[in-house]
Formats: C-alpha cells, structure tokens, sequence
C-alpha cells in the first residue's frame, strides 16, 4: 500500500498487458485487491515464454509501493520452475524464493538528495555563498607512463630500514607534497572530495616521481569523509592506491587517538594500522598530541610489525630563539628526538603543526638533530605567517632529508609553503628537487580551477599574517575552527576568540597543541568568549561551568600527559572530583568487543560488516551509524560531481549523471511547490523524460516556526543551554534523583561537545526538548527540582 511515485511498464511483441491500478501517483489502498498490472508472455516453446516475461518483468520501473516483481524474478529463473514441475508445496519447500536483492533504486535516491539540495541546501553552505563559476570545465592534465619512484623501489626491495639509509646516503632534497590531505585541510576545511582527487591522481604520481611521498589521508579527512561528504575514507585510499601504483602514500596517525578525538582501546588502534597498512599505506606519521613518547611507542611497534615505515613527530611550539619561552626549548626537542629513535622509529618528523618554526629557528634546530639521531628528519611546517619557504631553504641548508609542500594554488597562509617555489629555489643546486616545473604548473592549474569549486569552505585568511607567533592556532584547525566561531554567532568576535585561544593555553600551562589537545584549546576558548569568562572567573565558577567534553578529557589526563602535568586549580576546578588519570589511557580501556559489534552492525547494515566498517564503527560509533543510514538513504553520491554534489540544481537546469558504464539519467528540476501545513513542499522533477514528484521537509520554515523558553539565570533551578548547538544525548529521565556535579545532557556544536552538569542536589523536573533539537544559548534544557 502508498502511493506509486512512478511507473513504467514493459513493451516488447509476444507481451500482453491488462492494466489495473499501474499508473503515476496512484493510491493503493491495503483494503481491496492492489493489481497494479497484469502480464502475459507467450512464444513457440516455454523456454522463450519465461525469458520474455523475465524481460518483462526486468523492465517494470515501479516507485513508491512494494511490488511482487522480486519474487517473480526468482520464480522465473528457478531451475524446478524452468522445467514446470511444480506442485501445490513448490513455494514452501524453496525458501530461496523469498531472498530478495536490495533493490537500488539509484535515481529516486538522487532525486532525494537533490530535493534536499533544492529546499535546504548543503549544511554550511549559504545561498549567497555558492560561487559563480562553478559550470566551467577543469582541465586534466594528460597522463604518461611512468615507473616506480626511486623511494617505492627502495622500500619494496631493502624494506623500511633501507628507506631510512637510503634518506641519508642521497644529496637530493626530498618533498613530500601535501595537496591530497594537510593542503586542502588546512585550506577548505577538509571538504575536497574523492572524486577530485582520484581524477588528478594518475597525473600527479607521473609529474611527481621524484617525490618522497604524497600525504593523502588521516587526520581529519578519515572523519570529514563520513560526516560531512558522506563517502567512505577507505575507498579513498584503496582507489588511490590503484591510481598510484609505483609511489609512497602517507597518512597522518595521531597515537592512541588514531583518526579520532579521543583515546582507543589497543586492540582498535592495532587493527586500524593493520588495515590501513593493507589497504596501502607506506609511510606512518605518528604524533602524540602533548608530545608524550610513551603514547608513540605501542603505534610505532604495530607499524613496525606491518612492514611499513614508522615515521614518529616530535612537535613544535614555542620559540627555541626566544629565551622567554622556557619549556620548549632546544634541549626539550633533542631529548624527545633521542626517545623516539630508541623507540624504534625510522624517521623523525618535526610537526610544525602552527607554522610557528621561524628560519633561524629551523636552522638551529635542523643541525643539532642532524648531529644528535642517526635516523633521517623529516620536516612539516605551515605558511600562516609567510616564512614557510625561507624555513625550508634553512633546513636544507642545515641537512634536512625530506621536506612537506603543498603545489603553489594549494600553498600558504594555514597551508604548507608552495612546492613550485621551493622548486625553483632550489634548481641548480647540489639539493635540487629534480622536478619538471612544466608538470607541476599543470597540477597547479588544475587545482586552481578546483578550489573555486569549495569557496565557501575557505578558511577566511587571505594573506599570511604574523599573528600566528601570537595565536599560535595550527593551520589544520584555523579553517574549521573559524566556521566554528561563526556557527555559534563569535564571528564578529573573532580575534577575541583568537586571544582567548593564546590564553587558555597559557592557563593551561603552555601545551603542545595539536589534534585532539588543540581541539580541547580551541573548544574552550569558544566556551569562554561565548561566556564572557576569564580565566581567573574559570577557577572561581569552574563548580558551576559546563566545560567542553573534550577540556575536560585533557584536564582529566585521557589525552596523556604534558610535561610539568596541569595546573593544579584548573584541573581541580574543571575536572572537580572526577578521575584523573596518569598512565596512557589505552591501558585502561577495554578491548572492544568486535565480535558483539559485527552482530549491531549486521542490523545496520542488512550483511555482514567488513572489517574496516568494524573498524570504522569502532572509532566513530555515532558517526558511521549516520553515514550508513544517509547511504541508504541517498545511495553513492560519488557519481555527482562536485558542483552538483555541494549545490544541486537551478530551477530549470538539467544534467546528465552517469550512475554506472553505460548508464545515464538524465534530471530536470523543474520547480518547487507551496509550502504545506506540515512543513513539506513537493519539488518537481523530470527523469529521463518523465515526470518524478518529491516531498520534503522544509527546515528553514520549521526552524523559523521553533521557540524555546528560555532558562532564567537568577534561578539555579533552571539550566540554560552554555552553547548554541544540537541535543545528542540524556543521561537522566524526568524523576531522577541526581547528585551535583552528576551529568544530565550532552549538547553539540560543529563537534564541540558539552556535557551539561547538575549544579545541585535535586529531582529532574523536565526535559523540555527532545534529542535532535537545535538550540540557542539560554535555551532552557533541564528543570530542577
């Protein structure tokens, strides 16, 4: 029973068809006898009769209501049934009869999402937002045959250690090119899709053969491909593993907390290098976030065990040329180094994670490495204050083995410096990088045309400022962290936010700060200017304050521990008598229970999970939930382009979408209806010549329609939302008794997380709002009583 959306019957000579309720937009009502259409089939013998009805049946298009055509599809090709012996008990006794295919359904799923599109538009996007040249064609540059590089050969010949020999015994100034990950995170906020990438790749593995490696997944990309681009992070690597068949591919692995934002069980941790290491990573750049070494060595001894190399960071902050700065000086960073290559590391990375490394501080710093490790170094820095290129030209000058850049459209500000720069810096010299410059310009022009495509993820820098020595923001958090800021109304509070990020660092203890504790800064800094907090008001109020999730998991030790530990008052005041922990959390943790979780993802997923969706789920449990359920929702996307991925169609405008080889549909927006009493309005399409009709909810309205009481702040009784955000969880039920300090609701914003305490004794009086609702600050979330 519903109503049929769409229809399309068979044709063909040696068919009858007797029409019954079959038609576009017909109602089926369950109470009477719901014929859709009758088909009779009929040829010289009964072999051809079944295959003509089985065409027959194939062709049927029929949208909206279930049908029986499944089953006659079974019923038609089963070999008792081919034969015609069968009985009264044929269906009982063949039970395979009712084990039905998924159907696809691919074109109403994207007329879904271009319905959505249509009526909401793309999160983040605004109207005015969406570029203008975004129907201009982006040329590919033509691809040639081209070999293995010199380091694929050297790893699959000599194996890890012979790559770290061979760094040190070659004059070459080697590069690391960043455009596939650190670039566009840094950049567009993570946003550059696969299909963007895979469609330059073969090209880039040619031009770039001289190159060391090319960083292309981990970091945020493992978590923005799911959340945001609804694509699968691991079809990413394994396609650019068959583009790039002769080069080293990279990835970003942050210890314990692997691609996620907060600490794993071991077991998980292992199983995501296994995977990943399979899957074809060559290179692992593996950094804790508070420098800890004791949270590098489980990772760098799986990596080892996997055969790939082991490329362990020690990152910088502070200034070793500033004697003010006293914590992370020259001593500070030789003693990390040396604990890393005893770990077993086969390169050491310097993580310059905020472009913080200034010239003569490389300089210093790339020397004494050099003299004090008998491993290769390995140096990543970002542009932010424009003396990205001079930092690298000093570091060669001092020894460096390999260095990161990022091609010259993709450079600068929160990016790394330009490649093609570099590359000419260096032409003639003994550490010449040995790259075509023609070639390069060609990706570069390429990218160019691309990055108009993901305007409106622009991380808002125009120009390198040397405010970052202030700052000190990594350029991997400036693009999504400023967006963040908008969301929650602090955009015209922007560089309060910025010094409030300097000093909750300072009250912090002066941290190493980098995914996840750079997060943890950054999410508190927010709380505290949309608070109007200071941080000596922290320490006074801290009993009554909903801290960000993630300040306390690092006031608390869950993201390991910095040298000096935390101040005292501040852990006490946001941590209170929770637990703080003091060894690496991974040790504490649970192993997680696969085996139980492939049973919960079966139900998700209608088979059986793979086991990189185990691990996917695993890392991101709520995450790749939604991600799933948005696939079946809307199907692969991947065969979008980007244009009509992020802004969908005009009213109008008509496109053709390969959905496989040989398989065009061709969509028609042809206009939006009336906005009915129950907030939907009906979007009209035409699909391959025939009209499709779609319903959809339209949230602008129902928002504009949506108030909350608000919470009175004289009354302690009632609790305001801290933040703007979303409800994602209840941790009490109305009549619970809770104790102060005890947790009544976690709220988000753009992956903020704030858990909502109970700031006295009492009954749960009311929940007013439900999980799912948007909120604004003030909000009132829970009554007391």
């Amino acid at each position: 029973s519903g109503q049929i959306t769409a229809f399309r019957a068979a044709e063909g000579f040696g068919i009858r068809l007797d029409v019954g309720a079959g038609f576009d937009g017909s109602v089926i009502s369950p109470y009477y006898d719901s014929l859709l259409i009758k088909v009779c089939s009929w040829a010289l013998d009964y072999d051809q009769a079944l295959a003509k009805g089985l065409r027959a049946i194939r062709e049927f298009r029929i949208r909206g209501v279930k049908t029986n055509i499944p089953f006659l599809e079974n019923l038609l090709q089963h070999p008792v049934f081919l034969v015609g012996e069968c009985d009264t008990t044929f269906i009982d006794s063949h039970p395979e009869l009712l084990e039905f295919r998924p159907r696809q359904d691919r074109a109403n799923k994207l007329l879904g999402y271009f319905s959505e599109l249509a009526m909401n538009g793309f999160p983040g996007i605004e109207a005015e937002a969406i570029p203008s040249k975004i129907d201009q064609p982006i040329k590919v540059p033509p691809v040639k045959a081209a070999g293995p590089s010199a380091a694929f050969e050297v790893l699959q010949k000599e194996g890890a250690q012979g790559v770290s020999r061979w760094l040190l015994e070659q004059p070459q100034l080697l590069v690391t090119d960043t455009t596939f990950r650190d670039a566009h995170q840094s950049l567009l906020a993570t946003r550059v899709r696969s299909r963007d990438i895979l469609k330059i790749a073969p090209a880039t593995a040619t031009v770039g053969q001289q190159l060391f490696s090319f960083e292309m997944w981990g970091g945020a990309t493992f978590d923005v491909a799911y959340r945001f681009l609804h694509e699968d992070p691991w079809q990413r690597l394994t396609a650019l593993r068959e583009q790039m068949p002769g080069t080293l591919l990279q990835m970003l692995l942050r210890s314990g907390n692997a691609v996620g934002y907060t600490n794993y069980p071991d077991n998980v941790v292992n199983r995501f290098i296994d995977e990943a290491a399979t899957a074809g990573i060559d290179v692992f750049r593996i950094f804790d976030c508070l420098n800890w070494v004791e949270g590098l060595r489980p990772c760098i001894a799986r990596v080892v065990e996997t055969g790939k190399i082991a490329e362990a960071a020690v990152c910088y902050s502070g200034d070793i040329t500033d004697g003010k700065r006293v914590k992370f000086t020259l001593d500070y960073y030789l003693s990390r180094a040396r604990q890393i290559e005893q770990a077993g590391a086969h390169i050491l990375a310097i993580k310059d994670m905020a472009g913080l490394l200034k010239p003569e501080a490389a300089r210093i710093l790339v020397s004494a490495l050099k003299d004090a490790l008998t491993i290769p170094v390995h140096l990543h820095t970002h542009d932010t204050s424009g003396n990205g290129v001079a930092s690298l030209l000093a570091a060669s000058a001092a020894g460096v083995d390999v260095v990161d850049a990022a091609l010259c459209s993709m450079y600068g500000v929160t990016s790394q410096p330009s490649l093609n720069a570099l590359l000419a810096a260096t032409q003639g010299s003994e550490r010449d990088i040995g790259i075509d410059p023609a070639g390069l310009q060609q990706l570069a022009d390429y990218w160019e045309g691309i990055r108009e495509l993901y305007a409106p993820f622009e991380c808002g820098l125009k120009a390198g400022t040397a405010d970052v020595y202030d700052h000190e923001i990594p350029g991997g958090q400036y693009s999504n962290f400023r967006p963040q800021a908008i969301s929650m109304g602090l955009g015209n509070r922007w560089d309060e936010v910025k010094k409030m990020y300097r000093t909750v660092n300072d009250m912090a203890g002066d941290l190493i700060k980098v995914t996840p504790s750079s997060k943890a800064v950054g999410d508190m800094a927010l709380f505290m200017v949309q608070n109007d907090l200071t941080a000596e008001m922290v320490i006074e109020q801290g009993h009554d304050l909903a801290f960000p999730d993630s300040f306390v998991s690092l006031l608390s030790g869950m993201m390991g521990q910095p040298d000096g530990g935390f101040p005292e008052a501040l852990q006490k005041a946001v941590v209170g008598d929770g637990e703080v922990v003091k060894v690496r959390p991974g040790e504490l943790l649970d192993p997680w229970d696969f085996e139980a979780d492939a049973q919960d993802l079966s139900a998700l997923l209608g088979r059986h999970p793979t086991a990189r969706e185990q691990v996917s789920a695993a890392l991101y449990p709520k995450i790749f939930r939604e991600y799933s359920l948005f696939q079946q929702r809307f199907g692969d996307l991947s065969v979008l382009e980007t244009a009509e991925f992020f802004y969908g169609l005009k009213i109008g405008q008509e496109k053709a979408i390969e959905i496989e080889p040989g398989k065009t549909l061709i969509i028609k927006l042809l206009a939006i209806g009336q906005l009915e009493e129950d907030g939907q309005r009906e979007i009209f399409f035409e699909l391959n010549g025939r009209r499709r009709n779609i319903r959809v909810l339209d949230r602008h309205a129902a928002t504009e329609l949506a108030t909350h009481e608000q919470a009175d702040p004289a009354n302690r009784q009632q609790i305001g939302a801290p933040m703007p955000g979303v409800i994602v969880e209840f941790h009490v039920a109305e009549g619970d008794q809770v104790r102060e300090g005890e947790k009544l609701l976690t709220t988000e914003a753009m992956k903020m997380l704030n858990v909502v305490v109970a700031p006295q004794n009492g009954t749960v009086k009311s929940l007013p709002l439900a999980v799912g609702v948007e909120i604004a600050a003030g909000d009132l979330i829970c009554e007391l009583e």
